[in-house]
């Protein structure tokens, strides 16, 4: 099959761009190659590689600058996506979308299924919601996965990625004798790796296994942890831990961190609706972090 990736240098496009290689010729771009604000651009782009598969990875995933730029995240994350499902229903070409669990405001206590009403807290969140519902709008053949706290280890030259909290927390531990972090902002951790290769699985079904179950799914790393959790763990298994110069790692509220943008406190996601769909869900994200930092 021929396929689209948009955001290949990014933190789960270039595990895309790895696990797609097998399934076809794969024509990979990322900015400013290809720009999403560009409307006219972005539907030449499509038309030129006249794809059956179109994988979306890009974002403007910048949640405080979004507070500053609610244009360009609107035209990123929003009218974006919708550009592409048109474009992808006028080929009968299929659409893979990743969202966000920033389309919760968090208050819920429990994890969130599909069909609970979103409510996002800051303007990254509103417009990744603006960008699901415009491909719902469209129609044709798509599949929204919604996922969270995504992290990475690589870029697309290969080196050490400086975003992300995984690589965050070690940069912390290498200068900081204490890290405080927060036990009450909870959701799924997941390897973008991990995304990537269920993606392929999927795809790798056929196009016509897509097809016959269009909609919006909920697809992170199994179970949940806080900030606080997820930072230990880290810590306890990096393999440089002789260069750890932190000796505390204390409890402490979202509220002690002020941002310019609100998070959701409890924004973990139910994925059994994919489970029951496709039969496939991702590893424990304890299983999937220890495969990570090895």
């Amino acid at each position: 099959m021929n396929l689209m990736l948009l955001g290949s240098t990014g933190q789960l496009g270039w595990e895309l761009q790895r696990c797609l290689q097998p399934l076809g010729v794969v024509a990979a771009f990322d900015y400013p190659e290809i720009d999403m604000a560009d409307i006219a651009g972005l539907r030449n782009k499509v038309q030129e590689c006249r794809p059956d598969v179109i994988v979306n990875a890009t974002a403007y995933t910048a949640v405080d600058n979004a507070e500053r730029e609610p244009e360009l995240a609107e035209a990123i994350n929003g009218r974006g996506p919708g550009v592409l499902a048109e474009e992808a229903r006028s080929l009968k070409a299929v659409l893979i979308h990743y969202s966000t669990d920033y389309v919760f405001n968090g208050k819920k206590g429990t994890p969130y299924i599909e069909t609970d009403q979103p409510n996002p807290l800051n303007v990254y969140g509103l417009s990744k919601l603006h960008g699901e519902q415009a491909v719902q709008e469209v129609g044709g053949d798509y599949l929204i996965l919604r996922t969270s706290w995504v992290y990475a280890q690589r870029t697309s030259a290969g080196s050490l990625r400086q975003g992300g909290f995984v690589n965050k927390v070690l940069e912390w531990a290498r200068q900081q004798d204490t890290l405080r972090m927060a036990t009450d902002q909870v959701s799924n951790p997941t390897w973008s790796r991990m995304l990537a290769e269920i993606t392929a699985q999927m795809l790798a079904r056929g196009v016509s296994h897509i097809r016959d179950h269009t909609g919006l799914y909920h697809l992170a790393g199994s179970g949940f942890a806080s900030r606080y959790d997820w930072a230990k763990l880290i810590l306890e298994l990096d393999p440089g831990k002789t260069e750890q110069k932190v000796r505390k790692v204390l409890p402490a509220l979202n509220a002690d961190f002020p941002t310019p943008a609100e998070r959701p406190l409890f924004s973990a996601l139910d994925c059994n609706h994919f489970f029951s769909t496709f039969g496939m869900q991702m590893p424990d994200w304890k299983d999937a972090l220890s495969l990570a930092m090895k």
